[in-house]
C-alpha cells in the first residue's frame, strides 16, 4: 500500500511540474530568430563584415548596408561619404542617412546631436551622407534599409532610434 501512495505521490508531483513548465514556457515574453531582431526598416542580405585592403562601388541609388571594406573612419559628415566609410560607420553601430537633396538635420539633433567624430567612433551617431543621384533619403543600419517619402518622414527617426548602436556581430 506504501509503494502505491510514493507511486502516486511521485506521479501527481512529476504532473505539476510539468504544468509549471507549461506555464512559464508560455509567459516568457523573449523572442529568439534565427535572423536579426525585428524593427523598421528591410533586413537586407548579410555580404559579410571582413576587412579588405581593396573595396567595390555600389550604385548611387543603393548604398551598402554590410559587406568587406577598409577601415575608413568618418571625420565629417554632409559631404560624400564612400562605400568604405559607410560600411566602417555601420558596421561600428552608427546609422547612415544618405541623402541627395535636404539633408534630414531634425533628425541627426533629436537622436544623437550635431556629428562628433569621436561619437561616431563609439558607434552612437547619426551619420547624414550626400549621396548624388540616391533619390529619396535613405537610412542605413548594418543590413538595414529604410526607403523614406522625404526628409521629414516620421520614419526616418524611428529608424535611427532602433538601430543606433546596432552594428556588425562581432566574430
Amino acid at each position: 500500500m506504501k509503494a502505491l501512495y510514493a507511486l502516486a505521490i511521485a506521479g501527481l508531483a512529476s504532473g505539476l511540474c510539468l504544468l509549471l513548465i507549461v506555464v512559464l514556457a508560455g509567459r516568457d515574453s523573449s523572442q529568439v530568430e534565427s535572423g536579426a531582431a525585428a524593427g523598421p526598416g528591410v533586413l537586407e542580405p548579410d555580404r559579410g563584415s571582413g576587412r579588405t585592403a581593396g573595396a567595390g562601388a555600389s550604385p548611387a541609388d543603393r548604398p551598402p548596408t554590410s559587406g568587406p571594406h577598409r577601415a575608413e573612419p568618418v571625420q565629417a559628415d554632409r559631404t560624400v561619404l564612400s562605400d568604405d566609410q559607410i560600411l566602417e560607420a555601420l558596421a561600428l553601430g552608427n546609422v547612415v542617412i544618405a541623402y541627395e537633396g535636404e539633408a534630414p538635420a531634425a533628425v541627426q539633433e533629436e537622436v544623437s546631436g550635431p556629428f562628433d567624430p569621436e561619437l561616431a567612433a563609439a558607434g552612437q551617431a547619426v551619420i547624414l551622407a550626400r549621396r548624388p543621384g540616391v533619390g529619396p533619403p535613405q537610412a542605413l543600419a548594418w543590413r538595414r534599409r529604410l526607403v523614406a517619402s522625404g526628409p521629414e518622414d516620421p520614419r526616418l527617426r524611428e529608424f535611427a532610434e532602433a538601430w543606433l548602436g546596432q552594428g556588425a556581430p562581432s566574430g
